[in-house]
């Protein structure tokens, strides 16, 4: 029987064992840490994101196939048995045309305003939700984007986040990304809608629309007990569809009778300027 005992608690320890993928993601030209990487179970919600050291823990069978993906460095799919030190290469852009632009900043204009917001959380996997907006013709007298403003409650000062910016594809998923860098807020504690000025980034508002999101970063420094800060605040709508990021890809939900369906929306704005 005691011998029984001490075969079950070594099933049970290798086990949990085996269910541990830890490792560390870099620049594979400098070998700096690379932090707030998205880390999922590929086809699964199980997921995770880097520390400002680059490390990470993953509750997964080291068997899954593991999707390391963040802005700016070329995304990697690893067994989890390769996982100890992961290096991505960075993405190496074009070099954009200098244009001058006339910004005078004479007009603001806040688009995405709805009324109802209510307190809503998810914790599960390194989430992103996006909202869109679409394009109006009246956009053209304040086409560029001076701020961006997400309403959140957060129990801890300085919580951090990632704000994303796509591009609308030829079918009307979230495209590319607008930016060419991770953007990281910090956000301070309590209920306030927040206001980030990001003209520095020179961003003309689309005339395909385009998507704006959040992701929230399962980090030490954002973990209160079993939660990870902040919590976000939605707004319940009706809209024919909406965009999720889950599985480590985008996916689109719809009415099954091609009518309108009732949705949480994260409640973020955009403030345009001439």
């Amino acid at each position: 029987m005691k011998e029984n005992r001490v075969i079950w608690i070594f099933l049970i320890v290798s086990q949990f064992a085996f269910s541990q993928i830890r490792g560390v993601v870099k620049d594979s030209i400098s070998g700096e840490p690379i932090p707030f990487v998205n880390i999922w179970v590929e086809n699964e919600t199980v997921g995770t994101t880097s520390e400002a050291d680059g490390t990470f823990f993953l509750q997964a069978s080291k068997e899954k196939n593991i999707v390391i993906s963040v802005l700016g460095y070329e995304r990697k799919t690893l067994k989890g048995t390769e996982i100890s030190e992961v290096f991505l290469k960075p993405t190496t852009y074009d070099l954009r045309e200098v244009v001058v632009l006339n910004k005078k900043q004479t007009k603001k204009v806040e688009i995405g305003n709805i009324e109802n917001a209510i307190f809503q959380s998810f914790d599960s996997g390194p989430k992103i939700e996006a909202k869109f907006f679409p394009y109006q013709p009246s956009y053209s007298k304040t086409k560029f984007i001076k701020e961006v403003t997400i309403f959140t409650d957060s129990r801890i000062d300085n919580a951090t986040i990632k704000i994303h910016f796509y591009s609308v594809d030829e079918n009307g998923f979230p495209g590319e990304e607008l930016l060419t860098k991770d953007y990281v807020v910090t956000l301070k504690k309590g209920i306030i809608k927040h206001r980030f000025n990001i003209s520095q980034f020179d961003l003309v508002f689309p005339e395909k629309g385009m998507f704006v999101a959040y992701e929230k970063l399962l980090i030490e420094s954002n973990k209160t007990g079993t939660k990870y800060q902040p919590y976000v605040l939605y707004n319940y709508i009706d809209r024919e569809f909406f965009y999720t990021y889950a599985y480590g890809k985008w996916s689109k939900q719809s009415s099954n009778n091609s009518g309108k369906i009732s949705v949480y929306e994260p409640s973020i704005n955009l403030i345009l300027s001439n």
